[in-house]
């Protein structure tokens, strides 16, 4: 299995600040999807505090809204979903690192209207890869890159960041 960088930590820097600018805001309710989602949502949250911005942070962790639950293995790593605030009529930033078939996204749209119906909710990622398998499309993207089907395209956040693609078949 062969991996490439696809965007260094320098890359990734760059697109964070583009896309807290993009979503800054006086009040912002921004939900990160675990795990890779969540980790861009809280580098979003501190650039965005420390701009002045009022954050309300949430995550979601969409195992049981999956589309593919029976594929994915007999125990799946389950994180609680916390959301503190109330989404009702609010508008929602979800937040992910990798868009790739728009599902996740779904999944995510699925489990955040258990909590409420928010006014609107709007899609940052980090990167995008293509692929689309479903009408989603991200309001806010950081980086682009259309990566082949056999291939994977991951944020890796173990010392610096940094976006890999793996091919995987």
């Amino acid at each position: 299995m062969s991996e490439t960088v696809l965007f260094d930590n320098p890359a990734l820097e760059s697109a964070l600040i583009r896309m807290t600018t993009a979503i800054a805001a006086s009040e912002i309710y921004l939900v990160g999807i675990h795990k890779g989602g969540a980790k861009v949502a809280n580098a979003i949250q501190e650039q965005l505090e420390h701009a002045g911005n009022t954050v309300h942070r949430g995550n979601l962790d969409i195992s049981f809204y999956r589309d593919d639950l029976d594929t994915i293995g007999p125990n799946p790593e389950v994180r609680p979903s916390k959301l503190p605030f109330d989404v009702c009529g609010k508008e929602i930033w979800l937040v992910d690192d990798v868009l790739y078939t728009g599902r996740t996204i779904r999944a995510a749209m699925d489990e955040l209207f258990d909590y409420g119906r928010p006014a609107s909710i709007r899609l940052a990622v980090l990167v995008d890869r293509g692929g689309r398998q479903l009408p989603i499309r991200a309001d806010c993207v950081g980086l682009a890159h259309a990566a082949p089907a056999d291939c994977t395209v991951k944020l890796i956040t173990d010392g610096t960041w940094h976006i890999e693609q793996r091919q995987v078949k």
